[in-house]
């Protein structure tokens, strides 16, 4: 029997893996916390084991809270649980322990068959996660073009969230010209969209 514990701060997900996961014959729910401290709290005098654990919370993040379980409970496996499918905290929670990642929006099938892999001692990345993995691995040894001061700049207001217009007003330049380093941006960084542009240069510390 698998023992499952469970760490999110949203109840609509502990509900639904529950829900998966109550009618399987060998694993067993042995408990649920929506926060770093209560998850600790628990772990004092029960066990698991096998924890599904968050990557975002209030407060302590899953990251960090791995690495705290994996120093506590080295026999315990963290199977990191989340909608982010980004190699740079794929890569931090391995890091920190845990014997796989696997996105929220997988199917039950793919659930189960991760707890029993993680279980059993392998690694396991649902198919999205390991894919993200290995791009953000790639992008590490690539080396990366040199940014002009303008286009510097262009990126950190495009990571803040500014549209082309009032980008444009903000640094006294036309939105066609705006458009303009927006795109050779893309082509620079080798990326196709805003949402990999702004990934890429979190990741790298551009901005």
């Amino acid at each position: 029997m698998i023992r499952v514990f469970i760490v999110d701060d949203h109840p609509v997900v502990i509900e639904g893996i529950h829900s998966l996961l109550q009618n399987e014959k060998d694993i067993a729910w042995v408990g649920q916390a929506k926060n770093a401290q209560s998850c600790l709290g628990f772990f004092v005098n029960n066990t698991a084991d096998v924890v599904l654990m968050d990557i975002s919370m209030p407060g302590m993040d899953g990251v960090e809270l791995c690495g705290i379980m994996k120093e506590k409970y080295p026999g315990i496996m963290i199977l990191g649980l989340s909608t982010f499918n980004q190699g740079l905290y794929i890569k931090k929670i391995i890091e920190n322990g845990a014997s796989g990642y696997i996105l929220k929006n997988s199917s039950k099938e793919e659930l189960i068959k991760a707890i029993h892999e993680v279980h059993a001692g392998y690694i396991y990345f649902s198919g999205e996660a390991g894919m993200a993995l290995q791009e953000y691995q790639k992008s590490l040894g690539r080396e990366l073009p040199v940014l002009t001061a303008r286009e510097k700049e262009v990126l950190a207001l495009i990571a803040e969230g500014y549209t082309n217009p009032q980008i444009a007003e903000k640094i006294f330049l036309s939105p066609f010209t705006v458009d303009s380093h927006r795109k050779n941006l893309l082509a620079k960084l080798g990326v196709k969209n805003t949402a990999s542009l702004i990934r890429l240069a979190v990741e790298r510390k551009m901005i």
